[in-house]
């Protein structure tokens, strides 16, 4: 066998390991920026509402309605991490705000920060309506999350995360009810 055989074989060999070697999946924060924006996109877009649904809109204290702008404000800018220590400032005023909430989770997932996302959707679910936009929303950063959690596993935990989608996206489903007939 010539020197050029051994050296192509030995390539070969050592591209099949290479080939076949388990890699370790990307932790969920590893979602890029961009995917962690069109996360958020999709989150506010199955809130937007319908003329012919129920929605609940809770009074809000004014300052609590101010620190929302000025969150909304930097995250137009890209300052996500400032927008979410602006909604920690609204939430401390007023914790049980489930829009604040959501705003707070929305803004965890653009920093990556999945765990305190779902954290603070799920405690929007327990303060807020069980229904409407909101509701879709909250519902809909459970799916989002668990699908990117979904991604970055190994083939053994897809699919809890992939169930955790599909209930979730049956959550979000339940959220839209007609309003009340008025008479």
């Amino acid at each position: 066998m010539s020197a050029l055989r051994i050296t192509a074989a030995v390539s070969l060999l050592v591209l099949a390991a290479c080939a076949t070697r388990p890699t370790e999946p990307a932790a969920a924060t590893a979602v890029d920026t961009n995917t962690r924006a069109e996360m958020v996109e999709t989150i506010r877009a199955a809130g937007v509402a319908t003329a012919d649904e129920l929605d609940v809109q809770p009074l809000r204290e004014g300052a609590v309605e101010d620190l929302r702008e000025r969150a909304a404000a930097l995250q137009a800018q890209g300052q996500h991490e400032q927008a979410a220590a602006v909604l920690d400032e609204a939430i401390a005023r007023h914790g049980d705000d489930p829009a604040v909430l959501q705003e707070r989770a929305e803004a965890a997932v653009y920093i990556g920060d999945f765990d305190a996302a779902q954290r603070f959707t799920r405690e929007a679910i327990d303060a807020g309506a069980q229904v409407g936009p909101l509701c879709r929303r909250h519902w809909s950063l459970i799916e989002q999350v668990a699908l990117a959690r979904a991604a970055a596993a190994l083939a053994t935990e897809q699919a809890a995360f992939q169930a955790e989608a599909d209930t979730a996206r049956q959550a979000r489903e339940a959220c839209t009810v007609a309003p009340p007939a008025r008479y």
